[in-house]
């Protein structure tokens, strides 16, 4: 069928003449709504953008228009709004939230955020973002507890929602329903998280939604992204500290790792001690919120969100935690699964062990590190990877470029080397930063460039850019970056308290320190690049009941229940956070209900892209369809150290590390903050 094109070149009226005929459009839109909600289908209206102008016209609100209509549209249970730099949900406190909340309008769609344009559309004479997708900004209030009516208080969720439509001028009626209209839901609404515990998935969205929308649908579908209850925007926000400031400071002191410590005993004792001081913090700061962050309760908000966009069932893209969040979802609400892709999968009954989140995500980072960094380093030759050049330009063998890493890295131990960069002024290239910093880089293939170029340079005794790069995870608080001496705090001390929420009943070990102080040996001894960080993870968890002795739920059932739709696992082969063994545990328990793909290649989940994978993961957001057998094994289209490279005119001295380190770092921030710092 032909399409007919919007009717253009009829003046919108102005604010004035829509104010004063407010009543009258109201009886007028009244008799006509009640009319298209029995005869949807007539042509050359808009049932939307008419329920607007009724909602407009009876709250009075015109001063707060725009070419696009007035936000928030009646009846929306996000309230969104296109976003601004001034969207943030409205406090707690607030005893209008929805009027301070409506306040936040910005009419100027200048100051809104869109979506890129496709290469191939024109510019409209009539509409410059025409076919341009938007970014709409919102929230939703859920119950902070689900199994006490009595207790009113709620917990407050960002989510940010791009939607691929657009939006409808008011002055353009669109004369054929059976196309997708601007300004539209999709027909499916694909739910994103990044993982953590503590990941943004209202960054994710900002950075990734236009990604996930081309990459699963074909750019068909919306994407929503929203912040887990006590995350960055959500509300209240676990910050147990006032301002990063003080986070860093302690960071630094109780965080060195095991190899630096002259008392590896007393270096455990003073962690401890933070520890214990940082429960008892947000304790002072939040009382018992502790007992409502645990990753069932997070299933549950997901289960709100999907009733709230008014789906049938649930379609999602949840990576790493996020998979933790869908095996917990898809066993508590079975028969609210639709599409769900489960990306760099955990297994989630680990995280009932005390420690578990730690000591089950070893298996692959040595592998990552040998197979994948050096090896794949060495594979590209000098001209993409710094470290396979030799100070004396012979060529270089792995077991070489291995015994190389490996000296370079093990004297930090005995002796920092010092650094200086105008920027930051003088600083240490310490062993616990390096470390942190190459356990860091192995969740993305594409910093590897600039990680070997660092190790170089520090190997030749050059210390500046290792400096300037590690400076830039170390530290959350930046001085030089805002005029304010003490901005919002980041709520990256939720991690501890999901972590421990999960394991709570675990039982604790007689042996008190010499039971944490023999898992850190053991940890260490496994993985000496992962070990000391996802030790950390879990050791706070020595003293989570002692001010949350019962977290209000958690889920211990089993992983099997017969799901609406099966879901789709994937896992990495070299994952250094989620290895290929969980995926395929996680296969095992739920039998016909799940299928994996073994995706080989290198980073955390399937960013390091491939042709089959991407095939068979939009074939079912799109189609519901899976591969019959129960494991596919896919690879990834290209190598590391040749991501977005052309062989003739790209090489590591025409990159700049430091660019590349800080898109890293940046990502990081929302994937898994606690590498951070």
């Amino acid at each position: 069928m032909e399409k007919s094109s919007p009717i253009v070149g009829i003046p919108a009226p102005s604010l004035a003449q829509r104010c004063n005929s407010g009543l009258k459009l109201a009886g007028v839109a009244a008799l006509t709504l009640l009319t298209i909600g029995l005869y949807r289908d007539l042509p050359n209206f808009s049932y939307d953008r008419l329920r607007s102008h009724y909602y407009e016209a009876l709250t009075g609100s015109c001063a707060a228009t725009s070419p696009y209509g007035r936000f928030p549209v009646s009846n929306d249970p996000f309230q969104f709004l296109p976003c601004t730099n001034a969207t943030w949900p409205p406090a707690l406190d607030d005893p209008n939230p929805g009027r301070s909340w409506a306040r936040l309008f910005d009419p100027n769609p200048e100051n809104w955020s869109w979506g890129q344009r496709a290469a191939n559309d024109a510019v409209s004479a009539n509409d410059k973002y025409a076919a341009r997708g938007i970014y709409m900004c919102g929230y939703l209030d859920v119950p902070l507890d689900y199994a006490n009516q009595s207790d009113h208080r709620i917990a407050r969720l960002a989510v940010t929602k791009f939607q691929v439509s657009g939006l409808a001028r008011v002055d353009s009626y669109i004369a054929n329903h059976t196309d997708k209209r601007p300004g539209s839901k999709s027909e499916r609404t694909i739910v994103i998280e990044p993982g953590g515990p503590g990941g943004s998935g209202t960054s994710f969205a900002w950075r990734a939604a236009e990604e996930v929308t081309r990459r699963l649908s074909d750019g068909q579908y919306d994407v929503l992204g929203w912040d887990p209850r006590g995350v960055n925007a959500s509300l209240p926000a676990a910050a147990c500290f006032p301002s990063n400031a003080y986070r860093d400071r302690w960071s630094l002191l109780a965080g060195q790792y095991r190899a630096v410590s002259a008392s590896p005993e007393a270096q455990l004792e003073l962690a401890d001690a933070m520890n214990e001081a940082l429960f008892h913090a947000c304790w002072e700061r939040h009382g018992d919120l502790g007992r409502f962050l645990s990753t069932a309760l997070v299933a549950r908000d997901l289960e709100e969100i999907r009733k709230a966009l008014g789906e049938d069932e649930l379609t999602g893209y949840l990576v790493s935690y996020g998979t933790g969040i869908g095996q917990t979802y898809a066993n508590m609400f079975p028969n609210s699964v639709g599409r769900v892709i489960l990306d760099g999968t955990e297994y989630v009954r680990d995280h009932r062990e005390l420690g578990g989140f730690g000591w089950t995500a070893l298996d692959n980072v040595t592998n990552a590190w040998h197979d994948g960094f050096l090896g794949e380093c060495i594979n590209a030759g000098p001209k993409y990877c710094a470290l396979a050049r030799s100070p004396d330009d012979n060529a270089v063998t792995l077991e070489q470029l291995e015994n190389r890493m490996e000296s370079l890295i093990t004297s930090l131990i005995d002796r920092p080397v010092p650094g200086y960069s105008k920027s930051i002024g003088p600083s240490l290239v310490t062993y616990s930063s390096l470390v942190a910093a190459i356990y860091s880089t192995l969740y993305n293939a594409e910093s590897w460039p600039a990680t070997a170029q660092m190790l170089y340079e520090l190997e030749g005794g050059n210390s500046t850019l290792a400096a300037k790069m590690l400076d830039e995870a170390e530290w959350k608080y930046n001085p030089a970056s805002t005029p304010s001496p003490f901005p919002k705090a980041a709520s990256d001390d939720l991690a501890a308290l999901v972590i421990c929420s999960d394991s709570y009943d675990a039982p604790q070990p007689t042996k008190g320190l010499e039971w944490w102080a023999s898992l850190w040996a053991n940890m260490t001894s496994q993985s000496w690049i992962a070990g000391n960080s996802r030790f950390f993870n879990v050791f706070p968890c020595r003293h989570f009941a002692t001010y949350w002795p019962e977290p209000a739920e958690v889920y211990r059932g089993h992983l099997n229940h017969t799901l609406k739709h099966p879901v789709l696992l994937i896992a990495e082969v070299y994952d250094p956070a989620t290895p290929l063994r969980n995926g395929r545990r996680l296969l095992a328990e739920m039998g016909s209900n799940a299928r994996l793909i073994a995706h080989h290649g290198y980073g955390h989940s399937s960013r390091d892209r491939s042709v089959c994978t991407d095939h068979i993961a939009k074939t079912y957001i799109l189609e519901g369809k899976l591969p019959e057998v129960q494991e596919t094994a896919c690879y990834a289209d290209r190598k590391p150290y040749h991501y977005d490279m052309n062989a003739t005119d790209v090489g590591p001295g025409l990159v700049d590390p430091v660019t590349l380190w800080e898109k890293h770092v940046q990502e990081l921030a929302y994937l898994n903050p606690t590498l951070l710092g």
